[in-house]
């Protein structure tokens, strides 16, 4: 069974940090580029970070750029997002998603849509 499950989301205070993973099962990650995505309340989904199947090459949307870090470590099957300075318009459910065949990552970041594998999400909520 193909799944993806996402966990480290939680309630932080305005300038702390969180790490959030995505573990895959049933499929290896290594063929996959990969993205995180969030949904705040009454908004769309917007892709923060996205990294490449090898892990060579990341992209992020200008308003996480500088905080958070996309990482992955391909023998674990993992993938992890670290958010540091974090503010209270960071607070969503965060997901990743899998995609293979994207032209550029930031391409992939700008079409949820278009994911071949969903998680279920992560909530982190920053205070302010």
């Amino acid at each position: 069974q193909l799944q993806f499950v996402e966990s480290g989301g939680g309630l932080v205070q305005s300038g702390g940090s969180l790490r959030v993973s995505c573990a895959a099962s049933g499929f290896t990650l290594d063929n996959y580029d990969i993205g995180w995505f969030r949904q705040a309340p009454g908004k769309e989904y917007e892709g923060v970070a996205c990294i490449s199947d090898s892990g060579g090459s990341t992209y992020y949307v200008e308003s996480v750029e500088g905080r958070f870090t996309i990482s992955r470590d391909n023998a674990k099957n993992t993938v992890y997002l670290q958010m540091n300075s974090l503010k209270p318009e960071d607070t969503a459910v965060y997901y990743c998603a899998a995609v293979r065949g994207f032209t550029t990552l930031q391409e992939m970041c700008a079409m949820a849509n278009a994911m071949d594998f969903w998680g279920k999400g992560t909530l982190v909520t920053v205070s302010a």
